[in-house]
């Protein structure tokens, strides 16, 4: 099936074919760096990104670009309030979106300034003015003479029939209540930035920024346009006036917006207190990964709710994709394959572009994957457990099909610690360490260890154990539980993952139990109290002391609270945990 994609040029979801065989040119509206970008900005980005993935995925020849703008109303006016230049205001909030977008995993387009491309901006506004679309006031700016050009509201479906000719509006965003001839150029006022040019000294106006980086670096006509759907009008309204009046030809052929988002079920607003930038959100202990899940979770012309919640449920589901693939990855299988497992791999790599071909339709994606992982995990146990349903050879199309499903959602590499590291010397640097919550400091302010760094440790750990050295095998358990590291022992052998910063109520003093593997009847460590078995199913634990920290309560009490937490799973109906930390 070819991509389809929701044209709000038609109001129709159309079949996507680029005007020139497999080469796609896409264009998307960047930031404009007056401030952070907020989590509401970067929906939209992150569905662009998206999309860019996944054109590339299915086999296009892609040249993306995005602007950055960098002069506009807000960012004369705040340049001007603090005394420095418009570079020097903005130097710093273009770093912050590079930044931001490394952090949530977004792949760099083509990136073009307005300020980079203001003469080629004057020269644009002096043909529209030879044409008769502009015209020129008697301060010097200039704008586009909506009447000349008949499809104006084509793009937003406004009807603008009874607009005054000849009236002006002079700031870059407004309704279409107010819509007029809009202003191209702006005449220089004192203390403002201003610029020589062809046309005279002045600035250009916010709308004619993208018409010219656009045509300039894709051509008068190209494939798709993208931005949020606030751009819609009046901005992309403008855009396609001043652009196809010029050229004579369809600005761009499909028109692709992103819907806003609501935060806990309101309208994001920082009167509300519900205002949030992606620093916020590291800043308060959320992980990039989960951030980019949660805001690629709702397909992009739905609304999404951005709940704290929904924040905790992203975090899961990025640690099951990744302990998914530890899985797959650090067990030793038997040789042979079964073919439901390539079989599996097969169809959901089919079902996921099948979905991402509908609209990028995400969520009909993520479900199909997590339909792979559920049938996986169950053949994963059934081997634990003795029987043949899983083999070698089966690990290669499984990871296969993980790792095509991360091409485009870009969330399987576990580099969240370094990110909010970056984040957390940020604020310390910008005087905002009261923001830095305890759960960012867990994750990103002790020593945090790199995944080879963890293995090496658990090999370490291992070995000590095996030569029944358990001072310095506890040791390196202490060092890894002090980076964040949870170490567990399963049928398959020893697992880590690293902690999540919601939970945080475990107590340095309790007891814990570990499942045995089948093959040991014997607690593995010296210092334990015992090994307790299930009544029900006769898994057995072993069960000890927290020999890192000691524990506060007799061996018959966490016998007994073992047992009673060994019934509760059956009578809830759930396998046993591979190792429990015991209240006492």
């Amino acid at each position: 099936m070819a991509l389809r994609l929701y044209n709000t040029l038609s109001r129709k979801i159309e079949e996507f074919h680029p005007l020139d065989d497999n080469r796609v040119r896409m264009y998307a509206c960047g930031p404009t760096v007056y401030d952070y970008g907020h989590i509401g900005n970067f929906r939209t980005f992150i569905a662009v990104d998206l999309l860019y993935r996944f054109l590339r995925q299915s086999g296009y020849d892609v040249r993306y670009v995005m602007n950055i703008t960098d002069v506009d109303d807000k960012i004369i006016h705040n340049s001007a309030r603090e005394g420095v230049t418009v570079q020097q205001y903005t130097a710093k909030f273009i770093q912050a979106f590079l930044d931001d977008s490394t952090t949530l995993g977004i792949e760099q387009p083509i990136l073009v300034r307005a300020t980079e491309h203001i003469p080629e901006m004057a020269d644009f506004i002096a043909a529209l003015a030879k044409k008769g679309f502009a015209y020129r006031t008697d301060d010097g700016s200039y704008y586009f003479r909506i009447a000349k050009f008949p499809e104006y509201g084509k793009l937003s479906k406004k009807d603008f029939a009874g607009m005054t000719d000849g009236a002006r509006v002079d700031v870059d965003e407004y309704d279409k209540d107010s819509a007029r001839d809009f202003a191209l150029w702006k005449a220089p006022k004192q203390s403002e930035a201003s610029w020589d040019t062809s046309i005279g000294r002045g600035r250009p106006g916010w709308h004619i920024e993208c018409s010219v980086m656009s045509m300039e670096e894709l051509g008068p006509s190209f494939d798709l346009h993208a931005g949020g759907e606030d751009l819609i009008f009046p901005h992309h309204e403008n855009e396609i006036a001043q652009s196809e009046a010029l050229s004579g030809e369809p600005l761009a052929r499909y028109w692709f917006h992103s819907r806003f988002l609501l935060v806990e079920g309101q309208k994001m607003s920082k009167s509300l207190g519900n205002f949030f930038t992606i620093r916020d959100l590291v800043l308060r202990g959320h992980k990039p990964s989960s951030i980019r899940w949660l805001l690629t979770q709702v397909p992009y012309r739905n609304q999404l709710n951005f709940t704290f919640d929904g924040l905790k449920s992203a975090a899961s589901s990025v640690e099951k994709l990744r302990n998914f693939r530890f899985r797959l990855t650090s067990t030793q299988f038997p040789a042979g394959a079964n073919p439901a497992m390539a079989q599996l791999a097969d169809e959901t790599i089919a079902c996921i572009k099948s979905a991402l071909d509908d609209d990028l339709n995400t969520a009909e994606a993520q479900a199909a994957m997590f339909d792979m992982l559920r049938k996986a995990n169950t053949a994963l146990d059934a081997a634990a457990a003795g029987q043949n349903n899983f083999r070698q050879d089966d690990v290669k199309p499984l990871l296969g099909a993980l790792e095509k499903f991360d091409e485009i959602f870009g969330v399987l590499k576990d580099d969240d610690q370094p990110k909010m590291k970056v984040i957390l010397d940020w604020a310390r640097a910008e005087g905002r360490e009261k923001e830095i919550s305890p759960e960012l400091m867990e994750i990103a302010g002790s020593a945090q260890l790199a995944d080879e760094q963890v293995n090496q440790k658990l090999a370490e750990m291992e070995a000590a154990r095996k030569a029944r050295k358990f001072k310095e095998s506890d040791a390196v358990r202490a060092q890894l539980v002090a980076a964040g590291i949870i170490v567990e022992n399963t049928k398959d052998g020893v697992r880590w993952r690293r902690k999540a910063p919601y939970k945080t109520t475990i107590s340095p003093l309790c007891p814990v139990a570990i499942k045995l593997n089948q093959s040991e009847v014997h607690a593995p460590d010296h210092d334990t109290w015992g090994v307790v078995s299930c009544e029900s199913c006769k898994d057995k634990f072993a069960l000890g002391p927290n020999r890192i920290y000691g524990t506060h309560i007799t061996p018959e009490a966490g016998a007994k609270e073992l047992e009673d937490l060994l019934k509760a799973d059956h009578q809830r109906g759930q396998a046993h945990a591979n190792s429990y930390e015991l209240k006492g």
